[in-house]
């Protein structure tokens, strides 16, 4: 009896065909997707950019509209920087070229510019520091005039204020705060001009190192006090709110000349009305 003859087993040469379609069809869709990721709409990116820009820091940075559409085919939009807030809000459209709903201004390729902004909706800034002191210092020096070419009144700018030297003589006799008529006169025309400015206003009163003993001032320090005193109840009269002005008497302790003479002594002998800067209290010049 006769075995039956076991068939070898054919070796399958052509296995690696398998792992190697399935090699080609990952590949293929690698590319696939990488090719999908790569093709960005340069318009919608652009858009999208600038409306994130505008809605965090502000307006957008870019100065010129943005195109949209396919440049190739020779029809190009331009969508105005003003309204990427609008079109980002109420999302990208699926066709480009067709116009956003109230669009200003918007043009195509060889049909005119768009419109240009008012000049009117331009807000103007507001006026600056030095501006309003250099207003005040101006509208000062009108309204004492006469006393400053007579040399009475001195009007010094500083960075931060405007001091009105005044001559003490001018406006008290010797010894005394009772404003003279005519020095009342000058301070009222000086009230006039800082009636329409915001700025505080500090009155200082100075004297010369002569000593005074009286009942009404035992010492300069009353004496200078009492002097401004006087100028700031004048200024309360004419109309300058009382929270702007403040009273501050240095007696002799503050001279801008030596007191060995008798023009030192004059010079000494001042009142300086102080106009402060717009947002400084009127303490505050120190």
């Amino acid at each position: 009896m006769f075995r039956r003859r076991r068939h070898e087993d054919h070796v399958n040469h052509e296995a690696w065909a398998i792992p190697y379609a399935d090699l080609l069809t990952l590949l293929l869709a690698f590319f696939v997707v990488m090719y999908a990721v790569s093709s960005v709409n340069e318009g919608k990116y652009r858009v999208v950019s600038e409306a994130l820009s505008a809605a965090f820091r502000g307006a957008p940075s870019t100065p010129t509209p943005i195109p949209l559409g396919d440049a190739r085919s020779g029809i190009v939009e331009q969508m105005p920087s003003t309204q990427l807030s609008r079109l980002f809000s109420a999302k990208l459209p699926a066709n480009p070229l067709v116009p956003l709903p109230e669009a200003r201004g918007v043009t195509h390729q060889g049909q005119g510019t768009a419109a240009s902004a008012d000049p009117r909706s331009i807000e103007q800034a507001p006026p600056t520091l030095a501006d309003t002191l250099s207003q005040v210092a101006a509208g000062v020096s009108n309204a004492l005039d006469a006393m400053i070419r007579s040399g009475q009144v001195n009007v010094h700018t500083y960075a931060n204020w405007v001091a009105v030297d005044i001559s003490a003589d001018v406006l008290f006799a010797s010894g005394q705060a009772r404003l003279s008529p005519a020095a009342a006169a000058a301070l009222q025309r000086l009230a006039e001009a800082l009636k329409p400015y915001p700025n505080s206003v500090r009155v200082e009163g100075h004297t010369d190192d002569r000593p005074i003993d009286t009942a009404a001032f035992p010492s300069n320090w009353e004496l200078s006090a009492a002097r401004a005193a006087s100028v700031v109840r004048l200024f309360m009269d004419r109309g300058l709110s009382p929270d702007r002005l403040a009273v501050v008497g240095f007696g002799q302790y503050r001279p801008t000349m030596p007191n060995s003479s008798a023009q030192g002594r004059n010079a000494n002998r001042r009142v300086v009305v102080v106009i402060l800067g717009k947002d400084s209290a009127p303490e505050g010049r120190l």
